[in-house]
Formats: C-alpha cells, sequence, structure tokens
C-alpha cells in the first residue's frame, strides 16, 4: 500500500468566525476562503481517501462544462482516513486562500486513484474504484455570494455509509462520495461529553428531515457542527455490546453562529 501522508487532524474550535471582516491591503478587491472536511462515521474499520485538489466555479462559469474551474489548491494533499475525522476532528484543507468576489455556484473536492477501505474483521485493504463520472471531482452546489475582505468557511461533510457501494456479488466496492456542504456562519453546533470516557458512543442529531452523525472521542468528547438552525433530536448510543439503553434528548435548539454544548451524559 501507497505510504499514507497524514498531516494534523485540527480539533474544531467551537466559535464561529466565518464571514468574519478582515483587514489587509487587498481587502478591497479579494475574500479568504478556508475549507474543513468532517466525515459521518461508517461500518468500517478504515476509509482511505487520497485528495489531491479543491476547485470553485463562479457564475459566470458554463454549469454544463469543464471550463471555468479554478483550483484553490490545498494545504497537503495526500491520503487520509475518512473515519479519524469523527468526535469533533477536522481536516483542514485549504486555510485563508486568497479569492476573487462574485458568486461561486459550486465547490469540487477532487480525488486521486489510491482510495481503499478496511471492512469489519479485516486487516488488509481493499481498492475501492471510482466511476468514470467521478474521476474529475465531486462537485456540490453552494451558490453562496462572496463579498470583498470577508472570510468565507466552509465545513464539507463526508458521508461514508452513502459513499461506498458493494457491486454485487463481484466483490467490487465502489467509491460514489457524497458530500454535503455548509458555511459555518450559517449554521450551528451541538457539543457535549460522555462518561465514562472509554465507552465507544455514537452521538445521531435529527430533525426528522436532517441526519447527521459522529463518535465520541478518546476523551469522551463529540461535536457535530454545520447545523441548520431548528429543533433537534440527540440520540447517545453506547456500543451495543454493552446492553445499555440511548439517552435520548428532545428538543434541542440550534442556533446559527453558536454551539449548543449538552449536559455530560453519565452511562452507569
Amino acid at each position: 500500500m501507497k505510504f499514507l501522508k497524514f498531516m494534523t487532524l485540527t480539533s474544531i474550535a467551537l466559535h464561529v468566525f466565518s464571514c468574519s471582516n478582515i483587514d489587509n491591503n487587498n481587502s478591497t478587491e479579494r475574500a479568504k476562503l478556508s475549507v474543513k472536511l468532517v466525515d459521518e462515521p461508517g461500518d468500517y474499520q478504515n476509509v482511505f481517501v487520497e485528495v489531491t485538489d479543491l476547485m470553485i466555479k463562479y457564475d459566470a462559469a458554463n454549469d454544463d462544462d469543464e471550463s471555468g474551474w479554478e483550483s484553490v489548491g490545498l494545504i497537503n494533499p495526500g491520503v487520509y482516513d475518512l473515519l479519524e475525522l469523527t468526535g469533533g476532528v477536522s481536516l483542514e484543507l485549504v486555510n485563508n486562500a486568497n479569492i476573487e468576489t462574485g458568486l461561486i455556484k459550486q465547490i469540487r473536492l477532487v480525488l486521486g486513484d489510491n482510495n481503499t477501505v478496511v471492512l469489519e474483521g479485516e486487516t488488509e485493504p481493499r481498492p475501492l474504484s471510482t466511476p468514470s463520472a467521478q474521476q474529475s471531482g465531486l462537485k456540490v452546489m453552494i451558490n453562496q455570494t462572496i463579498s470583498a475582505g470577508y472570510n468565507y468557511d466552509f465545513i464539507l461533510d463526508f458521508d461514508v455509509n452513502e459513499s461506498i457501494v458493494m457491486a454485487g456479488n463481484s466483490g467490487t466496492i465502489i467509491l460514489k462520495p457524497v458530500l454535503r456542504a455548509n458555511l459555518e456562519v450559517n449554521s450551528g453546533s451541538i457539543a457535549g461529553t460522555v462518561q465514562p470516557i472509554d465507552i465507544a458512543t455514537e452521538v445521531v442529531v435529527t430533525d426528522g428531515v436532517f441526519t447527521t452523525s459522529t463518535y465520541t472521542n478518546v476523551s469522551g468528547d463529540y461535536v457535530i457542527m454545520g447545523l441548520p438552525s431548528g429543533i433537534y433530536t440527540v440520540i447517545i448510543s453506547p456500543d451495543a455490546t454493552l446492553l445499555l439503553d440511548p439517552v435520548v434528548l428532545e428538543n434541542v435548539e440550534v442556533s446559527v453562529g453558536e454551539t449548543t454544548t449538552l449536559d455530560p451524559i453519565v452511562f452507569e
């Protein structure tokens, strides 16, 4: 297997700094773009993807062709395990890149060919086949107006369970990436702690339409960010082998630009 080039995974800050005004010599002409990648957990040991570039497309470009895409570049292209990006951990792809003003219609995350998965109970990685339609990169609609002198911080949520498809009895495993994009300034977060900290715990957040999830980290903490404002149900489920009932929290309110911190959950 190709040598894996891991960059430091940054903990997600619990304050929102998106779209804040910036003060520099180019503030009247340009803006800043930052992009972080997070992951919804999946039933796999590892899911390695090779991230090679991030591109944007402005409104002036033709929607239906491959022209008009501009490379923003990555801090450190490489192969990353998506399942490391849970429990409030994110992968910083772009940090304060200078971009032009205007309406950005799409973001494209470009993946390389070195994508593999390790199934539960196995130790050797299996190749992830990429359909030809996905080889140019995954497009995500954002339709965000970019104004001069501001920071725009996007969260890309990679849904592992929806992105990996078993192709019948052929043994082929297909990678069809499913991504969602949120601007931090237009969303909020839910955070909390589960004890004991050595219990593997899944946290699911849903409003009946939008559903996302994560796992607690080694300290028992969790953060789910990029949530539209609204009222949510939070379901906290410890490892099924422990035979403990999940905790269900109703009517959890999320507001734009804020982190809703829940009381610690203690499993006896």
